[in-house]
Order: structure tokens, then C-alpha cells, then sequence
């Protein structure tokens, strides 16, 4: 086996927990909390409950589109050169533990996959979805992969908050029983921004690392001051867009309890910590979007 690089993690044991490491779990919060979100919208927009199997092809979508794109990632990193910096997670292909084309094939199963579930989606919903199911994979795979990768550009919070926040959520809603709320898109602005703090959480830890490899994503361009502050103004808005929210159910205030979460993570990326130092940041963060997607379902419920 190959010497695994000071940046990628320590190799866990046994073949499947590798491919589960590198699936990067701890990031599947910003797949499932918006279907859960979207489908508690749903359910109070239209008559006739929640369609169980529908929020679970949904959910499945999400979460095998996130860990297609996480393994992309892997693999495009990993071919160019980038990860070699890295101070996060377990990459498998920097980290020699896993070739290239392993790589790249669990993350074409993966959409695959994901693909199978959206199709059942589209055969009762409506055809069109597929369409928004190939720009999601798209999406996914040119963040870090193609000649020009969109997270290389600074463009990563953009498309995070556009596919984790308005396409995740109103479209979990909107499976449900055809129909696309003004409730949905304002329930979509706070889990988006969540999604978008998760990043730069990442981006934070990594913005020495990533200038070095010529990966300029936003906290890269914006230097590693301005970045810290990106961040919190992230949580700081995510948190008070909860009101866009209450416009249509007040007990959506709910999730404002989660506020004290945001505490450790924000004083810790403002200090002086940087690289791993900044790895309970992200974690910190993972924490919060749970938190707070699991209080806004039960408000919108109540």
C-alpha cells in the first residue's frame, strides 16, 4: 500500500470503510437536510400528506449525486495535483490508496445510481426533471473537473447555494405534489447558505494549501482574513434568513435555538487557527445545518 500523504487523514482499515472514508460522510448533512426541509414544505403546501416514496427517491437522489461528486472531486484533485497540500479528509487517489479509474468509476456508479432514483421521479412527475437531474450531475463533476473547474474560479459558493439550497429544496417540495411555493424558495435561502458555510469551512482550512496549487477558490481570492469573515457572515445570514421562513410559518423560528451551535466554530474561524487547526470549523458547521434543518422541519410541521 501506498504511503498515505500528510494531508489526506489516516487510512481507516478494511476495503469498505476506505470507500466510505472517501465518500466523505461528514458532508452528506448538506444532501439530506434540504430534502428534509423541501419535503416539510410540500407537505404543508398542498393537501394529502407526505408521499413517502417519492421524499425517499428524493433524499436518494441527493445523497448519491453529493457522494458522486465528493469521489469527482477525488479524482479530479487528485489527477491534477491539488490535494497534494491538503490538510482535510482522506483522499483516495492523492493518498494512493485507491487508481484514478477506481476513483472515477465510483463516482459514474454513484451518478448512476442517482440517475435510477431520479428516474422514478420523472416518470411520475414529470419528464423535465431529468433535465435538472443531468445539470446536478454536471454540476457536481465540473466543480473540480474539465478544463476550467468553476471551484478553481471562486465560483463554488455560487453553484452550492443555487443546487444544495434552491434546486434541493423547492425540488423536494415540489415532488411532492407538483407544486412550487413561495414557502419552498424562502425555506431554500437558509439551508443554502448553510451549504454555502460548509464550503468555506473547507475552503478556510485549505486556503494555504489551495494558493499553493493554484486552486483559487474564493477564500483563496479574498486572502485568508476576508475569508474568516465570509464565513461567519454566512451563519450570521443563514441564521436570520429563518425569518423569510416564519413569513408563512412563525413556529419556523424554532431553528434560531440552534444558534448557540454556531458559537465555537465562528470564535475558532476568526481567531488565529489556521490548516488543521480549522478542522472542528467544518465539523462545527456540519453540526449547525443538522441542527437547524431538523428545528425548521418541526416548526414547518407544527
Amino acid at each position: 500500500m501506498t504511503e498515505v500523504s500528510a494531508g489526506a487523514g489516516t487510512p481507516p482499515r478494511g476495503r469498505g470503510r476506505l470507500w466510505v472514508a472517501g465518500a466523505r460522510p461528514r458532508t452528506l448533512a448538506a444532501a439530506a437536510v434540504p430534502v428534509a426541509v423541501g419535503t416539510a414544505v410540500g407537505r404543508i403546501s398542498s393537501p394529502g400528506g407526505v408521499l413517502w416514496w417519492r421524499a425517499a427517491c428524493a433524499l436518494a437522489v441527493a445523497v448519491l449525486v453529493q457522494v458522486g461528486t465528493n469521489y469527482a472531486n477525488d479524482y479530479s484533485d487528485g489527477v491534477r495535483g491539488s490535494d497534494n497540500e491538503r490538510v482535510g479528509p482522506l483522499r483516495l487517489t492523492s493518498s494512493g490508496l485507491a487508481t484514478p479509474s477506481q476513483v472515477r468509476a465510483a463516482a459514474i456508479v454513484s451518478f448512476a445510481l442517482a440517475g435510477a432514483a431520479g428516474l422514478a421521479l420523472a416518470a411520475t412527475v414529470g419528464w423535465w426533471l431529468v433535465a435538472v437531474g443531468l445539470s446536478c450531475v454536471a454540476a457536481g463533476w465540473l466543480y473540480t473537473g474539465g478544463p476550467h473547474p468553476y471551484g478553481y474560479l471562486g465560483l463554488g459558493e455560487v453553484f452550492v447555494f443555487v443546487y444544495f439550497g434552491l434546486v434541493a429544496t423547492a425540488g423536494a417540495a415540489f415532488v411532492q405534489h407538483g407544486r412550487l411555493s413561495a414557502a419552498a424558495v424562502a425555506a431554500s435561502v437558509p439551508v443554502g447558505l448553510l451549504s454555502v458555510a460548509l464550503l468555506e469551512s473547507n475552503n478556510l482550512r485549505d486556503v494555504e494549501g489551495d494558493a499553493a496549487v493554484g486552486k483559487r477558490t474564493l477564500a483563496v481570492r479574498v486572502g485568508l482574513t476576508r475569508a474568516r469573515w465570509l464565513y461567519v457572515c454566512s451563519v450570521a445570514l443563514a441564521l436570520a434568513s429563518v425569518g423569510l421562513v416564519a413569513w408563512w410559518r412563525p413556529a419556523a423560528l424554532l431553528a434560531l435555538a440552534a444558534a448557540p451551535l454556531a458559537l465555537r466554530p465562528c470564535t475558532l474561524a476568526t481567531g488565529n487557527a489556521s490548516g488543521r487547526e480549522l478542522l472542528p470549523v467544518l465539523s462545527g458547521t456540519g453540526r449547525l445545518q443538522l441542527a437547524v434543518g431538523a428545528l425548521l422541519v418541526l416548526g414547518l410541521s407544527l
